[in-house]
């Protein structure tokens, strides 16, 4: 690094706004909320998703309350082509979502994004071009006159054809890209020359949306910029102002709070802020911020542990432990005064009374967390400690979730025996916590059957007691789950084969969650056979949520939530 940076880089100059209102206002309503992970979050990642993950993520998107959601680049990609298509055609669009698809300003490419999009009820199409002098000068060589006559050239080429489809409610969205280093005069004239090629008036809105294409300055020169735009826009009633912030600077979410007390009404991101570079603003963040000050996000997180593995799921990028809100060890205090000051918050707080609980913004039942995680007795290093020895005597690679799960349990063992607890010790623990007896299938009155052919696999599953359940499934996990009836929701899955040679037992582990009471837990299987494995490890899940047949008890199996109930 430079011992003086300052001939290098320069200071980003300020707005002149000394009347600025944004500092003294408060937001006290959600704003319009889009999602953008299906396109700019999917570009980000080290292998886009196909169209059956986009199609997950899609869904989870619709059912967490999203009504905007930018669905992909059609122009530039069949994959997004044919996705778009599909939400249309099979009918995924419920009637209060509108579907939004990106296009540059360029005559084929805005025919092939329009094409896409025949016979939605209502669509929103984003064309964007860079504004900034260094794109202006360096990368596309035109003068600011220039620019313009290519907005206007271009908008009114989407206009021709968006009219030619009048079954269609079309909207544009323009954005003046890096808009957050172009000139403030530039970027007003951009958008009133797209104003005027669209037609903007009663009954005809624009979306103008303002990016932070790279974070240049600090969070209140952006809300200037914003402020300064909402001032001088004409016919801001027929406006719907956006925000588009990413992170470079790591301020992401900031700039896209105070835009919003600048004059922003809606906000464009991903969930947990996945995207290029630094990322997207993060949706999940902003939505529970405002949660917290008794403000309706208008979004659904009460399970956002389950949100948070489908995404994981689609994207493959594992969310930070320490992750805002949704981090598997956000809501773990390890020192023991907060420890003691959490525990005499809770036994103050009242049903009914304002939340006020120490060291915690939000009460981690409104958004799907127990307690159990919030409270332990043990250390970092002691959950450590047991992972690391149940690893190196028994070759279980332990998820850092099952780590938290487990811990307790032999926390719980540790205080009531006031004992050092060995190694036999612990995994007598955890095999009668998630084996049932020494181990799951020695339980059974007969081994689990597993017949695999090209339709699919089928299992036989004889439990403890008279019942034999039968399934069938793409393979063994999805078998078990259908032999159980179907109530069982598997959240993560995994497996792998244990040291010891061929003839070794495998490991699986899943962490299933019971969808009618949102109950959420571990299941581990062993066996010779992986895909028995995860069989029984759906079965110890299954166990441990209470979802096994009634008449199933049998006297060397304990049921598991007496054991552990975390």
């Amino acid at each position: 690094m430079l011992r003086d940076p300052s001939p290098k880089y320069r200071p980003f100059p300020a707005v002149d706004l000394p009347d600025r209102q944004w500092p003294g206002r408060q937001i006290r309503q959600a704003p319009v909320w889009m999602s953008t992970d299906l396109r700019d979050g999917n570009q980000a990642l080290f292998e886009p998703m196909n169209g059956e993950r986009k199609l997950r993520l899609w869904q989870l998107l619709v059912s967490t309350g999203f009504k905007e959601i930018e669905a992909g680049f059609p122009a530039a990609s069949q994959i997004d082509f044919d996705f778009v298509r599909g939400l249309i055609e099979q009918g995924h669009i419920p009637a209060d979502v509108t579907p939004m698809v990106m296009t540059q300003a360029r005559e084929d490419l805005i025919e092939r994004t329009v094409l896409s999009l025949r016979g939605a009820r209502r669509a929103i199409v984003h064309l964007y071009n860079a504004t900034a002098p260094a794109w202006r000068e360096l990368v596309f060589r035109l003068s600011v006159d220039e620019v313009m006559a290519l907005i206007e050239r271009q908008v009114g080429h989407l206009r021709r054809l968006t009219d030619a489809q009048p079954e269609t409610e079309w909207v544009l969205q323009y954005s003046p890209e890096t808009f957050c280093m172009t000139e403030l005069p530039v970027s007003l004239r951009a958008c009133e020359t797209a104003m005027r090629a669209w037609g903007v008036g009663p009954g005809r809105p624009i979306i103008l949306n303002l990016p932070t294409t790279v974070e240049v300055s600090t969070p209140n020169v952006f809300a200037d910029q914003v402020e300064w735009m909402h001032r001088h826009l004409p016919q801001r009633e027929h406006i719907i102002l956006s925000v588009h912030p990413h992170n470079d600077r790591g301020t992401g979410v900031a700039c896209a709070e105070l835009a919003q007390m600048a004059g922003a009404d809606r906000v464009e991101g991903c969930l947990f802020g996945n995207g290029e570079r630094s990322g997207n603003v993060d949706l999940v963040t902003l939505a529970l911020n405002l949660y917290t000050q008794g403000v309706s996000p208008r979004l659904d997180f009460s399970d956002l542990a389950g949100a948070a593995r489908v995404v994981e799921a689609c994207t493959g990028i594992p969310l930070h432990p320490r992750h805002p809100y949704a981090g598997d060890l956000v809501h773990t205090a390890f020192s023991g005064s907060h420890q003691d000051a959490i525990k005499k918050g809770l036994t103050a707080q009242q049903d009914g009374t304002p939340w006020r609980v120490p060291y915690l913004p939000i009460d981690p039942q409104d958004i799907g967390r127990s307690f159990d995680s919030v409270i332990r007795v043990n250390s970092q290093s002691g959950k450590g400690g047991i992972a690391y020895l149940m690893e190196r005597h028994f070759g279980l690679v332990m998820p850092r979730r099952l780590q938290v799960e487990f811990s307790a349990v032999v926390q719980r063992h540790a205080d009531a025996s006031e004992a050092e607890i060995d190694v036999d010790t612990l995994w007598r623990l955890f095999a009668q916590a998630y084996l049932g007896a020494a181990d799951t299938a020695q339980a059974l009155p007969q081994p689990p059957q597993l017949h695999r052919s090209a339709s699919g696999t089928q299992i036989t599953l004889p439990l403890p007691g008279a019942t034999v359940l039968h399934g069938h499934g793409n393979g063994p996990v999805e078998a078990a789950v259908n032999a159980l009836g179907g109530r069982l929701r598997i959240d993560h899955f995994e497996e792998h084969a244990a040291r010891g040679g061929a003839d070794a037992p495998a490991w699986a582990i899943v962490e299933a969650t019971d969808p009618l009471t949102r109950r959420t837990s571990f299941g581990v299987g062993r066996h010779a056979d992986i895909g028995l494995a995860g069989a029984l490890a759906v079965l110890s899940a299954a166990q441990r949520l209470q979802l096994l047949p009634a008449d199933t008890t049998h006297r060397d199996v304990q049921p598991a939530a007496e054991l552990a109930t975390v």
